[in-house]
């Protein structure tokens, strides 16, 4: 067994990571139909993505916010680029003729009763076809008691893809006892990323995530998290974006909000527009006055 390498450090955050004949970067070799549903979760003018989560179902039942998706998120369609949900979700209560694309939720299993790390794919790749789906998102559990499996889940997710010409997003999952670091996620993201995803959604860190962006070859967007006060939601977002993350994917800093429409509003003008965040806690209230 080789021995295991220190963790580099010539990570040259100041220099992005090209992307011949492709925005997105570790994309410009996908097949065209890849590329093609990539280009409609993430702007080709910006090269980001305002993804708005509501998969959180899935395994801990009506959260605050989603008890009725089809009266607090189906009006908020408008305003993101993609809806990261569950297929459930999606032909239940999403209107057919919404053009917006959809990334679906495909693991799953445990509830938050039991081990979270202990999931299988929930979904079969035929029907994200069926759905015309713009990607799958999968759970993957680095450092945690089921990690083999949850990766393995992913790679087979990702041969399944690659048939169909579907991406991937992996997603960091982090349990309770784990330090949500720099060093951790760095970890994470480019195992997901040498894995074979095409994209990975973490978290963010205030202490080098430049690092985290620089060292993972796919592109990275940024994970709301828990709520926070507007203000420092936003500041996240514009940090995420400024330091290389291709976008957020934001659930409970929008949709807990006491206006989630003006609150994804603004966030759509920090990540594609750069919008300074006070500047958008402006934009926020005012459109909150609005109504």
């Amino acid at each position: 067994m080789p021995e295991a390498d220190t963790e580099g450090a010539r990570y040259q955050a100041d220099k992005p990571q090209t992307a011949p004949g492709f925005f997105l970067k570790g994309s410009h070799q996908l097949d065209w139909g890849m590329k093609n549903r990539l280009a409609r979760v993430f702007n080709p003018q910006s090269g980001r993505t305002v993804m708005l989560a509501v998969d959180h179902g899935y395994f801990q039942g009506p959260t605050t916010g989603l008890e009725r998706i089809d009266l607090s998120i189906v009006p908020l369609l408008p305003n993101c680029d993609a809806l990261f949900c569950t297929r459930g979700i999606l032909r239940s209560v999403i209107p057919a003729e919404s053009q917006k694309p959809m990334v679906l939720r495909a693991s799953g299993g445990p509830s938050i009763l039991k081990e979270l790390s202990d999931e299988q794919i929930a979904m079969d790749m035929e029907d994200a076809v069926r759905l015309n789906a713009a990607g799958v998102g999968i759970q993957v559990f680095v450092g945690g008691e089921f990690e083999t499996r949850s990766i393995h889940n992913m790679t087979r997710l990702v041969d399944a893809g690659l048939r169909c010409g579907m991406p991937v997003m992996g997603v960091t999952a982090v349990g309770t006892n784990m330090v949500r670091d720099a060093r951790y996620f760095r970890l994470a993201c480019r195992i997901i990323a040498e894995l074979g995803a095409q994209y990975v959604k973490t978290y963010y860190v205030d202490d080098g995530f430049e690092t985290v962006t620089a060292s993972c070859p796919v592109p990275i967007v940024m994970a709301g998290g828990k709520k926070l006060p507007e203000i420092e939601a936003l500041t996240m977002a514009y940090n995420a974006v400024q330091q290389g993350a291709s976008g957020v994917d934001m659930g409970r800093n929008i949709f807990q909000s006491d206006a989630p429409k003006a609150m994804i509003q603004a966030v759509h003008a920090v990540v594609h527009q750069n919008m300074k965040p006070q500047h958008a806690l402006d934009m926020f209230h005012s459109l909150k006055s609005q109504g």
